[in-house]
């Protein structure tokens, strides 16, 4: 049974073999706890994962006993991404731990495209809201084209931003805020989740709504592998990193072939393609 709510240990988190000094962010594999932990632990934790322009305002607190009982959230609403100060970090660990639960039950395997579907929007963190009003919360569009496939986690101070025009493609304004607040799902953590536009991600680097709208980092990116039948997808995180593979059943219901074709394209030459084009090439 998946958990109806995270809780993150910040204690056990186990940081990714791609670290380095020059990272501005660690992506960390986070174990899930029952406990919350105290400032104490939260902080001293930190201090295994702190490159240069990953930082963290450590509020001081005199009362010691209001301290300890510090709740998870409350501590990690203080983490910041210097280089994209619109992520919410928390929410972003929290999403990449549902990924992991989601390989760990085998649910983007073999199973019908609506329902693997849904399955990616608990994981980010987004309710399922195919007949809400679009601008009002409405999810079912996300992973269902070629573009929608950003799962994106951004801080409050975030969500309303709007485009200033500079992403070719994408609509001046593009107001994202309300349905951000309607669909996300608040037990990931501070901050919202938005299905949002990948084009522009072939950059370096990537000019897309996520990291340019809303200068935050993307949780994860749904990429189809460009083999055969361009049946298979991957998940990738922000470096390109291999989260999941997925493969739905057949049944007729997946985006059309021109759709899963035309998302590959947008990625190609770009650091999300990299794993999708080793896994065609290794199917053949």
């Amino acid at each position: 049974m998946r958990l109806s709510n995270l809780t993150i240990s910040f204690a056990s988190v186990l940081v990714s073999s791609r670290f380095s000094s020059s990272n501005s962010f660690v992506v960390a594999r986070v174990l899930l706890s029952s406990t919350v932990p105290s400032r104490s632990v939260v902080f001293a934790s930190s201090l295994l994962l702190h490159p240069p322009s990953f930082t963290r305002a450590m509020a001081t607190n005199s009362n010691n006993s209001s301290s300890e009982n510090t709740s998870t959230a409350e501590c990690n609403a203080t983490l910041y991404d210097a280089q994209f100060p619109g992520t919410a970090l928390q929410r972003l660990a929290s999403v990449h731990s549902r990924v992991a639960q989601l390989v760990s039950e085998n649910a983007l395997q073999n199973k019908p495209w609506e329902e693997v579907r849904r399955s990616l929007l608990w994981a980010g963190g987004l309710r399922d809201l195919p007949n809400a009003i679009p601008g009002q919360g409405y999810t079912g569009h996300s992973f269902n084209d070629f573009n929608h496939v950003d799962l994106t986690t951004m801080n409050d101070d975030s969500s309303d931003n709007l485009h200033d025009g500079s992403i070719q493609g994408i609509a001046v304004g593009n107001r994202l805020g309300p349905g951000i607040k309607i669909a996300s799902l608040p037990e990931l953590g501070p901050g919202g989740s938005w299905s949002t536009c990948a084009m522009g991600c072939n950059t370096d680097p990537p000019r897309d709504v996520a990291h340019v709208q809303f200068r935050s980092r993307i949780a994860f990116k749904l990429v189809w592998v460009p083999n055969a039948n361009f049946d298979t997808f991957v998940l990738v995180d922000d470096d390109g990193k291999l989260l999941a593979v997925g493969k739905p059943d057949n049944d007729g219901t997946m985006p059309s072939r021109r759709e899963r074709e035309k998302n590959w394209s947008i990625v190609q030459g770009s650091k999300y393609a990299v794993v999708a084009k080793e896994i065609a090439l290794n199917s053949t």
